[in-house]
Formats: structure tokens, sequence, C-alpha cells
């Protein structure tokens, strides 16, 4: 495996990110905050979403959460162009949810868009080692929120990204180790697996088509 050089096309390569955590959120009403994230592929109706855990606004807002997700080339010759992969986005959504009572316990109700940020994939195909550890700018969702009219500074997200590119004798061996482990149906994007994320089970397997 060589991080060091960025070539034209990848056989496949596993995104890791970890979801830190938040800062300059002056403004904390009761209730949850938690990270959502997505990625889209050339077909904007596919997409690839994670969630944070949530975090009561009354703590500290740190997550230490991390994800991934593994893709295999279905392309041409089964190769992902990276070309193709640099002009494609992570966008993280800063979402809050309320506290309802209800008959004397705590509900949740719908979610709130506090913000958004993106990360481009360009910039982290280009980090050095494909390795990006950075804060980014969580800018007000359009028309803003009651929810964060305290908010002096904007709030920020710390976030870390890096990009395993695999040789094709390793993909072979860690689907044959997952092949004696998990079931084949699972799919790595809903279950968590370091896998292909090319079954016909998951609604977002196309996602570098």
């Amino acid at each position: 495996m060589n991080n060091m050089v960025s070539p034209k096309s990848f056989s496949s390569l596993t995104l890791e990110l970890k979801i830190i955590e938040a800062t300059n959120i002056e403004s904390k009403p009761r209730g949850n905050l938690y990270v959502r994230y997505y990625l889209s592929g050339e077909d904007k109706k596919k997409k690839v979403r994670f969630k944070t855990k949530e975090i009561s606004t009354r703590n500290d807002l740190v997550w230490n959460q991390s994800f991934s997700l593994d893709c295999c080339g279905t392309g041409h010759q089964g190769f992902i162009d990276v070309a193709k992969l640099k002009q494609e986005i992570l966008v993280f959504e800063l979402r809050w949810r309320k506290r309802v009572p209800l008959l004397g316990r705590l509900t949740f109700g719908g979610s709130k868009l506090l913000g958004k940020a993106e990360i481009a994939w360009k910039e982290v195909i280009e980090s050095p080692n494909m390795v990006l550890d950075k804060w980014v700018t969580i800018v007000n969702s359009v028309g803003g929120d009651r929810a964060l009219e305290g908010v002096v500074k904007p709030a920020k997200l710390k976030v870390e990204i890096r990009v395993r590119v695999w040789k094709a004798e390793e993909i072979l061996e860690n689907r044959r180790v997952r092949m004696g482990k998990k079931n084949w149906d699972e799919c790595g994007c809903q279950n968590g697996h370091h896998r292909c994320c090319t079954s016909s089970t998951c609604d977002h397997y196309d996602i570098f088509l």
C-alpha cells in the first residue's frame, strides 16, 4: 500500500472518518446535538449517510466517534476514477433535537438543521498520506435558526479523515476472512463492517459508479 502518491485510479479504498468535537456553540438550548454527514456520487440520488450519537447540550460536545466505508471500483475495468472522485464533497450537518415532555417522560421530536460544512474529496486526496485533520466551520442554515440566536462565533467541527488504498491481494485476503466470519448479505455501510460496499441489499452501494 502506498499513500505517498495520487494515482489516476484506485481498485479499492477505505474511507475512515472520525467526528471528534464541536466548539464555539455558545447558546445551548435544551436538547441533543449530533452530526449527520454524507457524500454523494455521480448519481446525486444515491448517498451514503452516517449519524453520530446524540449528546446533551448540557455536556461537552465531544463525540470521538469513528466510521469507515470500503468501496471497490465498479466502473471501467473495476477502478475508481480519482479525477471524478476529486469532484465530490463530504457534507457535514450540525443538528439539534428538542426534548419534549410527554406523560411525565422526555421524548425527542424531529431534528433541526443548524448549519453545514463541506470538505472536498480533492483536499483529502491531495493531503500528505491522504490524511486530513482539521477544524471545519459550520455555516448557519439559510434563514438562520432561533436555536442559534446566542451564537457569537461560528460553530466549528473537528474531523479526521483518512483514505487507505488497498492492493489486489489484500482485497482478496480481506474478503476471504470476512466471508468466514460475517453474513455476506450484510452491507459494510449499514452494519459497520470493513468490506466493499457492493451488496444489492444496500441502497447506497453504487456511490462511486
